[in-house]
């Protein structure tokens, strides 16, 4: 049977969490966040962060019980029921799926503004081809890539958090330490939490992780403990980063809403500045691009070996790199859309997908600790009953808060979703099909 191969420390997975969530997009997102919040971006990450905390709670318990590959996939199938597993991997396959493409298409839409007689294709396939091919070779290369692309991320970030508290002192009238951006004298709770659906969207790195349950030392230690540090790291560098950009630029009004940091980071560093900041954004997203691929592929992997997907296209691994080849050129192929897709529409229902399987999984925790284990305890009555509640409220909260074309269409990928659950389960009077996962000593 293919297996993969326990590769990964604890640092391994934070780093690599930490990459897919792409910290420097704070800044790549923050006109849309201010002008949705109306000046309150810091709120918005900070209730993105409360919600997810209590989910990264529940992906961490489920990954502790079943550490195997497969995220929600495999948490749902095995705590509640094949057929609704099958449902939460279908959702998941719209973040994993496309988000790879939106994240190149981001990438290859800077560096085409910078350099405008290179034809953003050009950048769109570079992109793909390069992270394919470090994937398809394996983790331990594309690991040691992220450590150096993370280490530049944060140096231009750490950058422009200090360049906005010089250009904050240099103002007396703005002061470093306000409640403004939390508080604004408009704090409506819709306009905080359409904010903090948005912000999800740079959370993804903790659900991402649980995929290389397989390929992690000691898993049932460790992908719970990278969760939770992922979750509480990236909130604390999203929230924070923002809070002083917000105080440097108070205002929500923008020339241009999608390159409002291109401005704040003309007004606070100069044109040098501008071109440092244009890197790290682009070592950002190709960062980010390469995580997003190589979780997408384990779970395509997953549910290949699993045959819910084709098992002989899906359910191998190369035989001298032991990765998911086909797997990771599929997502390659999946993300030739960029080449005929904007921006707004590749990402639009991304985020329906994920709150979707969020909230599955923490279902999932109740029916396996509190309805199956019968763990009843008082302890046992706030981990794995009232923080679930707690993290599904507020999941599908974010849900509701999305905008309607998101919901639309991601309505429509879990209806084409439940047809192809009929036809595999021959009109829903079978179990899809079902692989006994063997966990690793």
């Amino acid at each position: 049977m293919a297996r993969l191969q326990r590769t990964l420390s604890l640092g391994s997975v934070v780093l690599f969490g930490i990459a897919y969530m792409t910290p420097i997009i704070v800044l790549g997102t923050f006109g849309i966040l201010a002008q949705s919040t109306a000046g309150m971006v810091p709120a918005a990450y900070l209730a993105a962060l409360v919600a997810m905390f209590f989910t990264a709670m529940s992906y961490g318990r489920m990954a502790s019980a079943f550490p195997v590959a497969g995220s929600a996939y495999s948490y749902v199938r095995k705590a509640i029921s094949p057929k609704l597993g099958f449902i939460a991997g279908w959702a998941v396959l719209l973040d994993y799926l496309f988000l790879p493409m939106a994240i190149w298409l981001i990438g290859a839409a800077y560096l085409h503004s910078a350099f405008p007689a290179v034809p953003q294709w050009v950048w769109v396939l570079a992109f793909i081809g390069v992270t394919s091919v470090i994937n398809i070779i394996g983790l331990k290369l594309a690991n040691g890539i992220n450590a150096l692309l993370m280490l530049v991320q944060f140096l231009v970030l750490i950058a422009f958090v200090a360049l906005c508290i010089h250009y904050i002192g240099g103002d007396a009238s703005k002061p470093l330490w306000t409640v403004t951006p939390f508080f604004n004298g408009q704090m409506q709770m819709p306009l905080i939490m359409s904010g903090a659906a948005i912000a999800c969207y740079s959370f993804l790195g903790f659900d991402a992780v649980s995929t290389l349950t397989e390929e992690t030392r000691d898993p049932r230690r460790t992908i719970p403990r990278a969760i939770m540090l992922i979750t509480l790291i990236g909130g604390l560098i999203f929230v924070g980063v923002s809070y002083f950009v917000q105080i440097a630029h108070p205002s929500f009004e923008f020339t241009d809403v999608d390159s409002a940091a291109y401005e704040i980071a003309r007004n606070i560093g100069g044109d040098l500045f501008v071109s440092i900041f244009l890197i790290g954004l682009i070592v950002g997203q190709f960062a980010s691009g390469l995580s997003a691929q190589a979780s997408g592929s384990r779970l395509l992997f997953a549910m290949g070996r699993d045959g819910v997907l084709p098992k002989s296209f899906f359910g191998t691994l190369h035989a001298r790199f032991g990765t998911p080849v086909n797997s990771i050129l599929l997502c390659a192929v999946v993300a030739l859309l960029a080449l005929k897709l904007d921006v707004t529409t590749s990402t639009s229902f991304i985020n329906f997908g994920a709150f979707l399987a969020f909230s599955l999984v923490n279902l999932s925790v109740i029916f396996h600790y509190w309805i199956g284990a019968r763990q009843r305890g008082l302890r046992e009555l706030v981990l794995f009953l009232v923080f679930p509640i707690i993290g599904l409220v507020a999941d599908l909260w974010l849900m509701v808060s999305l905008d309607h074309l998101a919901i639309y269409l991601g309505l429509s990928w879990l209806a084409i979703g439940l047809v192809y659950l009929g036809f595999l389960t021959r009109g829903f009077s079978q179990q899809p099909p079902e692989m006994d996962f063997q966990e690793a000593a």
